[in-house]
């Protein structure tokens, strides 16, 4: 089996090889609105992840052996480490800059997520508003997320996704949320039954795994999705959890069952 096969026996739709040695983000059959499909292509070998199904990484191999040295390969391996460095520092100045340009406002997508009230972020670009979610890996801006008024959702080209995390503290224990829409309903749950929190942003299920590595223990909100990753994930973290029983996120429970109901089951499942 051939690389591009491999990536989409994984659900990546992808047409044609990636540049050697650079993780590159691609659509996914299950989310074709957004990057959730990482690949990177060695030459003699590849990896292959899709973050909305997968919590570890695929390693592809060929059938037969490749024809290329190994001098050749750790040259373009050696610039494709330069050029990815390069791209992570273009991201990190424009996320900067984005957030200079924005103004403190609502934005339709809170308001659909049931937070009329909520002002974040936002950048007009052409006419558009986008609702801007810095992501920083502990004090250093990495990258944002941009959110439409359709509730679609891109990180910047080349920016740094993995560990990074946007946080809302108010000096409690920490909670890991996968979206920032979920975390907004918790906030409001937490805050309304005098809990303390700080709480996470991961932004994809498998960062929520990497965010949980650098914390000494807490509780995570998964995501039911139709995969089964946001439990799979919940479970290999081995904290408290909790889920909602029908698919969609804690947003998703909020805005169907109420917040009153939403909270009561929240603090049962967590015990707290």
């Amino acid at each position: 089996m051939n690389f591009l096969d491999f990536c989409r026996l994984h659900g990546i739709l992808i047409d044609h090889l990636p540049p050697v040695g650079l993780w590159r983000r691609y659509p996914t059959e299950d989310k074709p609105r957004h990057r959730n499909g990482a690949v990177k292509f060695m030459g003699d070998h590849g990896f292959v992840q899709n973050h909305a199904t997968e919590v570890t990484v695929s390693v592809w191999k060929p059938d037969a052996p490749v024809k290329i040295s190994a001098r050749d390969l750790q040259e373009q391996v050696r610039k494709a480490e330069q050029d990815t460095l390069r791209r992570q520092h273009e991201a990190s100045k424009k996320a900067a800059w984005i957030l200079h340009q924005c103004q403190y406002a609502s934005h339709p997508y809170l308001k659909a997520k049931g937070f009329p009230d909520e002002v974040g972020n936002v950048w007009v670009r052409e006419g558009e508003h986008l609702l801007v979610i810095p992501m920083r890996i502990g004090p250093r801006l990495v990258g944002v997320q941009l959110i439409d008024a359709a509730g679609g959702k891109k990180f910047l080209s080349g920016q740094v996704t993995g560990g990074a995390e946007f946080i809302i503290d108010n000096k409690g224990p920490h909670f890991l949320a996968e979206g920032f829409a979920t975390a907004l309903s918790l906030r409001m749950i937490l805050k309304n039954w005098k809990r303390r929190y700080t709480i996470h942003v991961c932004f994809s299920a498998g960062n929520l795994i990497k965010i949980a590595q650098t914390l000494p223990g807490g509780y995570v909100i998964a995501d039911n999705d139709a995969s089964g990753t946001g439990e799979r994930v919940a479970k290999e973290i081995g904290w408290p959890y909790w889920m909602s029983d029908q698919l969609g996120d804690c947003n998703d429970h909020h805005l169907r069952e109420g917040l009153f109901r939403t909270g009561q089951s929240v603090l049962k499942a967590l015990k707290i």
